[in-house]
C-alpha cells in the first residue's frame, strides 16, 4: 500500500521568546504586530511562511547528521543555522515538518544548540500519515466524515501548538511545529535541529515555510497592551440631559467602577475560618476563589460511608457573605495518591457504586454554587478511574455532572499544558485530542479549558502559542492554578509572576486567573502573596500593582457643550453620580465587550 505523508506546523517560541508578526502595521504600534494564528486542521500542502519567512526568508535548510549536533545516533536531520541571537530578545520561529517512511506516527521534537548550550525541546508535534487510498476516497467524497465533496477534519494528536487533524482518527495532510525557547545570554551561532522521539533511523523528516521573526522586549509588551486595550476595555460616552432632552453642558459626572468583567481570585483552604485579617486581606482584593482541599474525596469521606461537609460549608458561607464565585475543585482526581485510601482499594461495581455515590452527594449538595467543576482532573497524567472501570470512565462523570448542575460550567484541569514544552504527556495537542474525544462521546459537552499553570522559569512567548492554540477549541480558558516554584527566591517569583500574569490577562481568550497561593502556617504550596502577619511578600505587590492596573480609576469630569463626555473602561459593572445645579442622580451600568462605544444616557 502507498502512503501520502502529512506536513505538521511547529511554533517555537525563542525568547531570546516568542511568535509576533512582522513590520509594521495599522494598530498604531511602534513594531511588529503579534499573530495569533493557531492550526487544529491540518493541510495538505504548507502554508506560507507567518511573517513572510521574517529572518529565513528565502533560506533552504541544509542537512546534518545528528550525531555531529548531539552525540547520539548518525540519522540526519534539516537544520537552521541562525546567527547572531541576542539577549532579552523575543523569537517566533514556525515550520511545518512531514515524516517519510518508518513509522505510521512520530513525536517531532525541535532542539536548539547555542554557543553555551542545548535546550533540549524548544517545540513538538506529532506527525501521521494515512493510506494513500483513504486521502483520494476522502477528497472525492466517498468516505465517511466529508463535507460538500471535501474532508470533515477535526483536531487530534499533541504536539507544540501543533496538532494532527483526523477524520475518524485518520491523520490529515501537514502539521506544524511551532513555540519557543529563552537563551540566558547572546549566541553567536545557533543550530536549530529536529528529531524523533521514537529515534526510528528509517524516519525521513521534511520541512517546509519556516520563519524567523525578532522582537524587541518593549515591542512584545506594546502588543500585550494593545490586546488589553482592544480586549479588556471599551470606549464609554455618558450623556447627560434635562427632561426635556436639552443637553446639560457643565453637570459634574463620577464614574466608579464597582466590579470587574475578569474574575482574578486565590485559593483559600479551612486556615480562613474564624481568621478576621486573613478574611479582610482577601476581601479587599479578591472576587473569585477556590477551596485547595477541602472539597476532594479524600476530605469528604476519608472513611468510607462518613461524609463529613463541615469544612467546605463553612467556606461556602464565607463565600456567600462575600458575593465571591468559586470554582468547585474537583469531583475526581485521577492520581491515585490523592484518592481515599478505601477508595484505592475498591474495584468493579464497587468502585463504579463509590463513584456515583460520590458525585451525586457532592453535587447535589452544592448544586447552584460553584461556577465551575474540575471534573476529571490531571487525567492526561493519570488513569486511576479509567484504568479500573474502562477508558471512558471520565466521560461518564462529565455526563452525571452535567445532568445534577447543568449551569456549571465543566472543566477539564490539567498541569504542564502552557508550563513547559517537555511533558508529553500534556502537550497542547494532546490536550485537544482528549476534549475531542469527549465531544464525540455520546453528545458529551465539556465546557471549558483548565490550565494550572504552575511554572519555575516561564517562557511567555510558549504560553502565548499555546492559549492560541487553545483558543480554537472556542472555549472558556482559566489559568486554574497559577504560581511560581518555591525554588526560586521571592524577587525572581515576583517578576515571573508578574510575566504570566500578563500574558493571561492580555489573552482575549483567558477568562479568569486563579492564584494557587492558600495560606497555611507553615506557607503556602509554593507561592505566598504575604506573611504571616499578611505583610506583601514581593508577588502580593505584583498582585496588587495588577488589580490596581486593570480597573478603572475613579473618573471625574464636566459634560461639555453637547451635554457629555467619555472615557476608555475596563469591563464591568459602574456606577455614575451626576450633579448639576443643587440637582442630584445617580445610575449604574454595564460595560460588557463590543467593539462599539457604549453610550450611557442619563437625565437630570
Amino acid at each position: 500500500m502507498k502512503y501520502s505523508y502529512m506536513y505538521c506546523l511547529i511554533f517555537l517560541a525563542l525568547s531570546l521568546l516568542t511568535a509576533f508578526t512582522p513590520a509594521s502595521s495599522s494598530n498604531g504600534l511602534d513594531g511588529p504586530f503579534y499573530d495569533s494564528t493557531a492550526y487544529t486542521e491540518c493541510r495538505a500542502e504548507a502554508e506560507k511562511p507567518l511573517y513572510n519567512g521574517g529572518m529565513l526568508k528565502d533560506q533552504k535548510p541544509s542537512v546534518s547528521g545528528r550525531d555531529s549536533l548531539t552525540g547520539i545516533g548518525a540519522r540526519y536531520t534539516p537544520t537552521y543555522i541562525l546567527h547572531n541571537l541576542t539577549h532579552n530578545t523575543i523569537y517566533c520561529f514556525s515550520i511545518w515538518v512531514k515524516i517519510e517512511a518508518g513509522a505510521a506516527s512520530a513525536r517531532v521534537r525541535a532542539r536548539l544548540r547555542a554557543d553555551n548550550a542545548t535546550l533540549n525541546c524548544v517545540g513538538s508535534v506529532t506527525a501521521n500519515y494515512v493510506a494513500l487510498k483513504r486521502v483520494r476516497e476522502q477528497e472525492t467524497g466517498t468516505e465517511t466524515g466529508t463535507e460538500n465533496g471535501k474532508i470533515k477534519i477535526h483536531s487530534y494528536g499533541n504536539g507544540m501548538g501543533t496538532s494532527i487533524c483526523c477524520p475518524q482518527q485518520v491523520p490529515v495532510p501537514e502539521s506544524k511545529l511551532g513555540r519557543g525557547f529563552l537563551l540566558d545570554s547572546p549566541s553567536n551561532q545557533s543550530i536549530l535541529f529536529f528529531e524523533t522521539s521514537n529515534d526510528d533511523s528509517k524516519i525521513q523528516l521534511q520541512v517546509a515555510s519556516a520563519s524567523l521573526q525578532p522582537f524587541t522586549q518593549e515591542q512584545w509588551r506594546n502588543n500585550q497592551d494593545y490586546f488589553i486595550n482592544t480586549a479588556r476595555k471599551r470606549a464609554v460616552t455618558i450623556h447627560v440631559s434635562e427632561e426635556n432632552g436639552e443637553s446639560v453642558e457643565g453637570a459634574e459626572v463620577t464614574v466608579e467602577q464597582i466590579s470587574k468583567d475578569f474574575p482574578i481570585g486565590s485559593a483559600i483552604s479551612k486556615t480562613i475560618l474564624g481568621n478576621i485579617p486573613y478574611q479582610e486581606w482577601f476581601v479587599k482584593r479578591f472576587d473569585a476563589t477556590v477551596f485547595e482541599n477541602e472539597l476532594k474525596w479524600y476530605a469528604t469521606e476519608p472513611d468510607q460511608g462518613k461524609l463529613n461537609y463541615t469544612l467546605a460549608d463553612k467556606m461556602m458561607n464565607f463565600v456567600r457573605a462575600n458575593r465571591i464565585i468559586a470554582r468547585g475543585h474537583n469531583i475526581f482526581w485521577e492520581d491515585p495518591k490523592y484518592n481515599p485510601n478505601w477508595v484505592r482499594n475498591l474495584t468493579g461495581e464497587d468502585l463504579r457504586s463509590a463513584v456515583n455515590r460520590r458525585i451525586k452527594s457532592l453535587m447535589t449538595r452544592y448544586r447552584g454554587e460553584f461556577v465551575h467543576w474540575d471534573v476529571s482532573n490531571e487525567m492526561l497524567h493519570f488513569d486511576f478511574y479509567e484504568s479500573r472501570l474502562g477508558k471512558n470512565a471520565s466521560y461518564g462523570f462529565f455526563a452525571a455532572a452535567r445532568e445534577i448542575d447543568s449551569l456549571a460550567t465543566l472543566f477539564f484541569n490539567d498541569f504542564n499544558v502552557v508550563e513547559t514544552c517537555s511533558d508529553e504527556k500534556s502537550t497542547v495537542d494532546e490536550y485537544i485530542a482528549r476534549v475531542r474525544e469527549l465531544q464525540r462521546y455520546d453528545g458529551i459537552r465539556m465546557d471549558g479549558i483548565g490550565l494550572e499553570g504552575h511554572f519555575t522559569t516561564p517562557n511567555v512567548a510558549l504560553m502565548r502559542a499555546i492559549l492560541d492554540k487553545l483558543a480554537t477549541l472556542q472555549l472558556p480558558i482559566w489559568l486554574t492554578e497559577i504560581d511560581i516554584s518555591s525554588s526560586l527566591d521571592h524577587r525572581t517569583q515576583a517578576i515571573y509572576l508578574e510575566q504570566v500574569l500578563r500574558e493571561g490577562f492580555s489573552h482575549q481568550s483567558v477568562n479568569g486567573i486563579m492564584l494557587w497561593t492558600a495560606l497555611h502556617p507553615n506557607g503556602c504550596y509554593q507561592m505566598c502573596l504575604t506573611d504571616d502577619k499578611f505583610r506583601n511578600l514581593p508577588a502580593g505587590d505584583v498582585v496588587d500593582q495588577k488589580l490596581l492596573e486593570w480597573k478603572t480609576r475613579e473618573v471625574k469630569a464636566t459634560t461639555d457643550d453637547h451635554g457629555s463626555f467619555s472615557f476608555f473602561g475596563f469591563l464591568g459593572e459602574y456606577r455614575v453620580g451626576i450633579i448639576y445645579q443643587g440637582k442630584t442622580v445617580n445610575s449604574f451600568f454595564s460595560l460588557s465587550q463590543g467593539p462599539e462605544t457604549k453610550h450611557v444616557r442619563l437625565q437630570i
